[in-house]
């Protein structure tokens, strides 16, 4: 099953690196373990068909989501804005199946309110 959290919002809203750096330095504040094997996957912006080849050859995914933290479960992650035009990919989704499928946790969160809801769930989760 794929997670969902947060809401839209009307208005102007923060941009999606605005969110991932205030998600990233909260976490690096109050979970500095789980910041050491939590990673944002880059996998956006502008290519030619030079790079996207040479980055598919070396592992790149189309859809591969935003956050994934080492765990097991896995925590992946894909964040959006709080705006209702931001939404998944379906090769974002089909990541996320794949992850679930797999036993790892897989979310859709708006916003850093919405993934720090989504870590506090996975965090809950974990086995004590």
């Amino acid at each position: 099953m794929i997670h969902y959290f947060g809401e839209t919002k009307k208005g102007k809203q923060p941009t999606e690196s605005a969110e991932m750096i205030t998600f990233f330095n909260y976490i690096r504040k109050h979970y500095p373990d789980i910041a050491k094997v939590a990673t944002h996957i880059r996998n956006e912006g502008k290519r030619n068909i030079a790079q996207t080849q040479k980055q598919k050859s070396e592992g790149m995914i189309k859809g591969a989501s935003d956050v994934f933290i080492h765990g097991c479960p896995s925590f992946c992650c894909e964040l959006k804005t709080h705006s209702k035009s931001s939404k998944p990919s379906v090769e974002q989704i089909a990541y996320l199946e794949s992850v679930d499928k797999l036993g790892g946790f897989a979310c859709v969160a708006r916003g850093c309110t919405g993934a720090l809801e989504a870590l506090e769930v996975w965090i809950n989760e974990q086995p004590r």
